[in-house]
């Protein structure tokens, strides 16, 4: 039976049940009464972690070549984006990070950064190294609202995976919120293995984190205590090419 239009908390409740699941949204409930503790001084993420093959090959069959990919190596050159804690493209480039930004006929359309060896979390005090040098971190994969639905995303990664694979990399990793399911399911069209979940919770200074991989929990109260978590990416199997991803994007 349909919720009647007078009742839109039940209504988003759910869809929230739909398209989260009652854990997801249990947690995702915590999260919104935590942002409204004044002064924004409590939040909570829940992440999930996942790899994507990086093999050579064309994900676009030669369509969407009006949008250009190209590297942007500083940050007074990137073009208009979306607002970022300040401070953090900057601490993004300082890590050695690069940034592929698409560009159609209207301008900035969207971006993806790397980093080669793991990177420092943006949102919490955490740390994700990767154990094997096949591997490398992507991170903000962001397609402009207008755009979506297009080739944007598969050019971006279309050209990151040349990049990568270049650079000998293999694997990507990277880390998605839970709460987003739109980006869980645009990278499970490409393909992904999950690798472990996290659930860090901050409150003032105090930041707790519950994960599935070592070091499992942890909790802290300086800037500089922060839980390291390392991925392994050796044991998961190589896609000769992206003719598979192919086939699942076309799905």
């Amino acid at each position: 039976m349909a919720l009647s239009p007078r009742f839109p908390l039940l209504q988003r409740l759910a869809a929230s049940l739909h398209q989260l699941g009652w854990r997801d949204s249990a947690w995702l409930a915590m999260a919104r009464l935590l942002a409204m503790v004044p002064g924004g001084r409590c939040a909570l993420y829940r992440y999930q972690f996942v790899a994507q093959a990086v093999a050579p090959g064309s994900l676009c069959r030669g369509r969407g070549q009006s949008i250009k990919v190209t590297p942007c190596l500083a940050e007074a050159d990137l073009p208009p984006g979306p607002e970022r804690r300040p401070g953090a493209l900057r601490e993004r480039y300082r890590q050695g990070a690069q940034c592929l930004v698409a560009r159609d006929n209207a301008g900035m359309a969207g971006w993806i950064w790397l980093l080669r060896h793991g990177c420092q979390e943006d949102e919490v005090r955490a740390r994700y190294a990767l154990a094997s040098n096949q591997s490398s971190w992507d991170l903000d994969v962001w397609v402009h609202p207008e755009r979506r639905g297009g080739l944007v995303f598969a050019r971006l990664w279309e050209e990151a995976n040349a990049v990568l694979y270049a650079q000998g990399v293999r694997w990507s990793c990277s880390r998605i919120s839970r709460f987003n399911r739109a980006s869980l399911g645009a990278h499970a069209r490409l393909g992904t293995h999950a690798l472990g979940t996290a659930t860090f919770m901050r409150c003032g200074r105090w930041q707790w984190m519950a994960a599935s991989l070592p070091p499992y929990l942890h909790l802290s109260r300086r800037p500089d205590d922060i839980p390291c978590l390392a991925f392994d990416t050796s044991s998961l199997p190589h896609y000769p090419s992206l003719e598979l991803t192919c086939r699942i994007l076309k799905q």
